[in-house]
């Protein structure tokens, strides 16, 4: 939390991870998406718990969130939220929190398919059209699973949720949007019994704390059906 909130104020940019003539890490703290957020935070947070505080260190630690098995190649870049869960949790780095009371959570299949289905959105597919083969293998991983999430509508009452998300917890808000599984991510913030999501915020254009509670947030927005809770070690 201390990093998420020193964040606060920087501008809002989209696609910073874009562009380049080829893939590489990307070390930007000037201009931040809700992912790239949340990874710059993650990887100050592990500088300092493993008391390796180099720009290096730094490095490796951002590298290793980003791209599965720290390989920087734009395939290997954890695009689908759900895949960056998975991998970063198999390297210990986070884990997801699933309550166990089955009244407070619905299952729901995945159907990923986005970045294959719409390549022109993304300039690295445009440039090298054989990557999308490789992007959609990373979604065909997916096939046939299932997740566990909580419903929007269980946010209305906070209270019942907080044997199981903390400050700090990373909130994946799921979508309905057809082809996609997360649709943004922030981090839980506590307020007076209320849970908040504080966020690098293309409505604000910057990272805030959002003074609405996230059961509001989300109720603004119909795309958004639930969350998932998810837990740096």
């Amino acid at each position: 939390m201390y990093f998420a909130r020193k964040l606060k104020s920087v501008p809002y940019v989209a696609r910073t991870l874009e562009g380049g003539e080829c893939e590489r890490l990307v070390v930007n703290l000037r201009q931040l998406d809700c992912t790239t957020y949340v990874e710059n935070v993650i990887a100050l947070y592990l500088c300092i718990k493993n008391e390796k505080t180099t720009f290096r260190d730094f490095c490796n630690y951002l590298r290793n969130i980003r791209y599965e098995n720290g390989i920087v190649t734009y395939p290997t870049r954890l695009h689908y939220f759900s895949y960056w869960i998975e991998q970063n949790t198999l390297t210990g780095i986070v884990r997801e929190i699933v309550p166990q009371d089955s009244s407070v959570t619905e299952d729901s299949e995945y159907d990923i398919y986005y970045m294959s289905s719409n390549p022109e959105k993304y300039p690295a597919l445009r440039k090298d059209t054989s990557l999308i083969d490789d992007i959609s293998e990373m979604e065909k991983y997916f096939d046939g699973k299932t997740y566990r999430y909580i419903p929007k509508a269980k946010l209305k009452n906070p209270e019942s949720l907080q044997a199981y998300i903390k400050d700090g917890d990373i909130i994946a808000i799921v979508t309905n949007k057809k082809g996609l599984d997360i649709s943004h991510i922030g981090f839980a913030a506590w307020h007076k019994g209320n849970l908040h999501l504080l966020n690098a915020s293309s409505i604000h254009k910057k990272v805030v704390e959002e003074p609405m509670s996230l059961y509001k947030y989300m109720m603004r927005h119909p795309s958004q059906t639930g969350i998932r809770i998810i837990r740096v070690l």
